[in-house]
């Protein structure tokens, strides 16, 4: 998967001191909670407003209906379709934490079907949603329906679809690493 490696150097990672100043608090909260501050997120806080979005965000949508496995579906979905190798990365690191199905791990990672079919049509849902920007065709929303989700739970794979689209593209225009502490996930 490809990076903007080239931008990267009008992105250099800002750290809580270096910061802008509206930025400074939410680098440190995300230092706390991780015992380190990921250089995608010290990329994002040049402009503090998405760091912030970004994050109250991700917070929503950790707060849906959706169980862990069916949001980190989405969110692998996006990450691979977009090619944000971080994303991935982290996403792979938080399914294996959740000690999903390794096999279930490979089949989103290679964007290929996956071999749980409630999560199968989550991944179906979020490629109809994106390739029809939100006009997603009858047939496409019953096939998700049929599987135990509700007309909630469809806006709420929008909501990580959005959140997630927003951490990919930025994550890709900064050219943000992989830290060393998500390699092995690379």
């Amino acid at each position: 998967m490809s990076t903007a490696t080239g931008t990267a150097q009008y992105f250099p990672t800002l750290t809580p001191e270096t910061a802008p100043p509206a930025a400074r608090r939410s680098l440190e909260q995300i230092t706390r909670h991780l015992g380190h501050l990921p250089e995608a997120a010290g990329r994002l806080a040049h402009a503090p407003q998405l760091l912030d979005g970004f994050l109250k965000l991700t917070a929503l949508f950790d707060a849906t209906e959706l169980d862990p496995l069916v949001r980190e579906t989405v969110v692998l979905t996006i990450a691979t379709r977009n090619g944000c190798h971080l994303c991935v990365a982290m996403h792979t690191a938080t399914l294996t934490r959740l000690a999903a199905d390794p096999e279930l791990i490979a089949a989103l990672r290679a964007q290929q079907p996956l071999p749980d079919a409630r999560l199968e049509a989550v991944r179906r849902f979020v490629h109809s949603a994106l390739d029809h920007t939100g006009a997603v065709p009858e047939p496409d929303l019953a096939a998700l329906f049929a599987h135990g989700f509700t007309p909630r739970n469809a806006l709420e794979i929008v909501l990580g679809i959005g959140a997630y689209t927003l951490s990919t593209f930025a994550n890709r225009l900064t050219g943000a690493p992989v830290d060393p502490q998500l390699a092995p996930y690379a």
